[in-house]
This record gives C-alpha cells, structure tokens and sequence, in this order.
C-alpha cells in the first residue's frame, strides 16, 4: 500500500523545482517504463498493478529493479495522466557535467526557446526517428523531465542526448567551416537546398522564432514554402509548429542524403 508520504513525494515531481530537489523525474505508461529500463538511465522504483508484472516477469526477473505492486486505485492518485496507466516510474536524473558536443559528424538540433512541452517531446521523437542522436537546448527552453515532455517523447528520451547550454557560447565554439542552417519564414526554399549531412539547424521559439543574438551565427536561411509561396494573397496559415516545421526540415535532410548520385544512407 502506498504510503501518504510516497505520495505526497511523487506528485511533487511534477513540478521542476522538485525534480531538481531530488534529481528524480516520472516516467508513465509501459512503454516508456521499459523503454528506460533497456537505457542508461537509473530507474529508482517501479510502481505496477499485477497484471503488468505477470506481462513483463521474465524481463523484470533478468533485470531485478526495485518493484512495488500497487492497485489501480493507488495509481490513480499519483498520474498525472487523465487516465492512469498500469505503470509508473521515478527514474534518476543523470549528472551531466560534460558540456562537450561533438557536432563534426552528422546532424545537430538545436532548439532556440521552445515553450511548449509537447513540442519538445514530439520533436526528441522526430529526432529518434530520423537517426539525430544530438539536441541542444538554450537554458530557456522548457525542462527535459517535463512529465508533459517525456510522455510525449514516447520513449525516445532514452536514446536521443539533450543538453542545455548558453546558445552563443556554444555556436561560438563549433568549427568555422560547419553549415548553421535556420528556419525563418524568408530565405531559401529548402527543396532547392544543397542540405549538408554534417550540419547544425536551429529551431527557434514557437511565436518569435529565432532571437536575434542567435540568429548571427545562421550561415544558411531556410523556409518551408506554403500555399502563400504560390498565391501571395490567399488566406495561409501565419507559420508552422515548430515541430511540424522540425518533422518537415529533417525529413528532406534525410531525403538529400537518398538522393542521386550515390543513394547511400548515411548516418544522420
């Protein structure tokens, strides 16, 4: 039985200054749970109905985390979700202390004051699922253990690395000769671009886009023409989500990368 002190903890964790209180966040949901359980992450404590233990006993027999069985009315009281799911889990905020990133090979997000949580979580899936393995986040985007953040992630938080760093210190510090491509909405149709593999792209803050201090290191401008690009007077959407915008820019990166002359996949 779940204690009122167990409680009180784990609903604390929805809120940030909490989870940095105690270096914990929560994961929900079975996919996510397992999903952190094959990772370097540290899952502290599982809580479970018995039906998800008895569906995943061989894998939890192997791996032997710390569990406590609990029942759907007990899960009820610590989701966050509208509707609770079989599993809960605290899981270990790692100490990342290292601020190097190694930008030399492949394609690296950079994400300039995202606000919304469900924009950064579908864009850490977006990445996964494109092969980016590098996010950067300026220190004003929202917070990585979000519950918001990481169940839209949809497990992908796991495998994809996100650190937030000082944008102009590190765009200081990349190589001179390393492609900075920006999504604004004038510059270069991107399907008429000569996307680089090795490359950062910025994406910038959900209504202001791009700042302007951030902006100076852009050494390529890029837009995704909508239906205004054929009819300058019709009714058109003002801009895209940023992660629909996100989805559509890595898309055609990776289309580049399939495209004559060679057709080799390459690692993104």
């Amino acid at each position: 039985m779940l204690s009122n002190a167990q409680v009180k903890f784990i609903t604390s964790l929805q809120v940030k200054k909490y989870r940095e209180l105690h270096s914990r966040f929560i994961a929900e949901g079975s996919k996510l749970v397992l999903d952190f359980l094959g990772s370097a992450y540290h899952v502290d404590t599982i809580y479970a109905i018995p039906e998800w233990m008895r569906e995943n006993q061989t894998l939890l027999a192997t791996l032997q985390p710390n569990l406590q069985e609990v029942t759907p009315s007990e899960l009820s009281r610590i989701t966050g979700l509208a509707t609770s799911s079989p599993v809960l889990a605290i899981v270990k905020i790692p100490d990342i202390s290292d601020n190097t990133v190694n930008v030399n090979k492949g394609l690296t997000l950079v994400l300039d004051d995202i606000r919304d949580p469900g924009n950064l979580g579908t864009i850490i899936r977006i990445a996964d699922w494109f092969g980016i393995r590098r996010i950067i986040c300026s220190e004003t985007t929202v917070d990585l253990y979000n519950p918001k953040v990481v169940q839209g992630t949809m497990g992908s938080i796991a495998r994809v690395s996100v650190k937030y760093l000082p944008l102009v210190s590190f765009l200081s510090s990349i190589p001179a000769d390393l492609p900075v491509y920006g999504t604004f909405l004038k510059g270069e149709n991107i399907y008429k671009c000569n996307l680089q593999p090795d490359a950062i792209v910025i994406i910038g803050n959900e209504s202001y886009g791009i700042s302007d201090d951030v902006a100076l290191f852009v050494t390529q401008r890029i837009f995704i023409p909508g239906n205004h690009t054929l009819d300058p007077s019709s009714s058109s959407a003002e801009s895209l989500n940023a992660a629909v915008a996100t989805a559509i820019v890595c898309s055609e990166f990776r289309r580049n990368l399939l495209s004559p002359p060679t057709g080799r996949l390459t690692n993104m």
